[in-house]
Parts: C-alpha cells; structure tokens; sequence
C-alpha cells in the first residue's frame, strides 16, 4: 500500500488491491498546504462541518463520501466499495477559538490490503476507556500530534501506551507551512520516544506491506507534499 500525506490530516492511501482512500481533505487557503490533486475511489471525512477536515468536494474522481460521524451516530458501521468503516463519536477541544460549543467528528477505522488503519479524526479531548479501546489492533495510527486545537499528548500517549499500534504515523502538527500559535513542533511528539524507535521518511509517500510493520511500536515522521 502506497501511503501519501497532504498534509494536516490529509492522507491518500493506494492499496494493491481496492479503492484508492484519502482522509479528511482539507481547504488550501485555510491551512496553507497544497491543492490536493490525486483523484480517489473514497472520501472519509471526520465531520462535515470543520472544512480543515471535510472537503470532499474538493477531490478529484467523483469519489463516494461517508461521514465518520454519521457512522458513529448510527450504528458504528458502514460498508462502502467493499471496505468497512467502523467510527465513534469524539468532539474538539472544548477552548477551541472558532467554535463557542465544540463540534462533534468521529474517529473512525478501515483495512486495507490486510493493514488495519486508525484515524483519529479532530479529537481534543482525553479518550474515554471505550475510545481507547477504539484503537485496540490497530496496524497504523494516524496519531494527532500537535496538541494544541487537539487532544494533548499526555493524553495521546496513554492511548499509544495502552493499545501499542504497530505504526505511528504524526499528523496535524505545526510545520513551515502549518502555523497556528501554540500548535507543537513534531519535537515535542518525539520526545515522549526513543530515538531509536523513530524514523523518517524523508518525503511525502511511502510503501509498506503488512510483512514489514514493525512487531512493537514504531514512530514514522512523514514530510508534506508540497
């Protein structure tokens, strides 16, 4: 499978075999990074109302689109081309600066090509056991890393601590393009690790087969694509 990061919360996934995915597209001009250009079979969107996270209509290819909250909200479950999308419900951080009540999102779980894969959404809160148990089995986790806006990494780290994903892969963490004050440097994320369990991918895509995910936790910091 061939993973991609736009940027923020934002990644393509191409597995060998079924749709091509991409997570929580965003608007450009509101978060500063590229147009995202890739086309995708399926859109899955966090919430439809935060449009660093839910613009759909943005993606190429007339992609079907389901909401992680409307999955969340009923039932929990949805099968969409083949690939079943299991969510509950989270909500942003209650000091958010734009909202006066904060918005609810899902965070939500797919397999593709055997990996299992979590995202987790706009969360900005400590998880609750059930969350937690949430990402239990999880082979990658798109972890959200900047604290600020979202849930902090005390509270992040219980999780990772609690159900050991195979793979951490950062996101919605402060960059040259990504500024927002008191949003954190992808260092402080780092620092809750080895260094020996930390790797770089040095550019916006990688490839990685189920064979090859690390058996204990691993951290990959992956660049944007610019």
């Amino acid at each position: 499978m061939k993973i991609t990061w736009y940027g923020h919360a934002a990644f393509g996934l191409r597995p060998e075999s079924g749709p091509h995915v991409i997570t929580d597209p965003y608007t450009p001009d509101g978060v500063g990074y590229a147009p995202i250009r890739d086309a995708a079979d399926l859109v899955l969107i966090s919430s439809d109302d935060d449009s660093a996270h839910c613009r759909a209509d943005l993606i190429d290819g007339d992609p079907e689109v389901v909401n992680a909250l409307e999955v969340a909200q009923s039932g929990g479950r949805r099968e969409a081309l083949g690939i079943e999308i299991t969510a509950i419900e989270a909500a942003e951080w209650d000091h958010h600066p734009e909202h006066s009540v904060p918005g609810q999102n899902g965070m939500y779980r797919f397999t593709l090509d055997g990996i299992a894969c979590a995202h987790m959404g706009d969360v900005g809160n400590p998880l609750t056991g059930a969350q937690q148990d949430f990402f239990a089995g999880t082979d990658i986790l798109f972890a959200l890393a900047g604290g600020y806006l979202t849930i902090e990494l005390p509270d992040l780290m219980e999780m990772i601590h609690r159900v050991r994903p195979r793979l951490v892969i950062p996101m919605h963490f402060r960059t040259l393009t990504y500024r927002p004050r008191n949003t954190m440097w992808i260092e402080s994320f780092l620092g809750h690790f080895e260094e020996e369990d930390i790797d770089f991918a040095f550019g916006s895509s990688i490839d990685i087969k189920r064979e090859d995910l690390p058996e204990r936790t691993r951290v990959l910091v992956m660049d944007y694509v610019r």
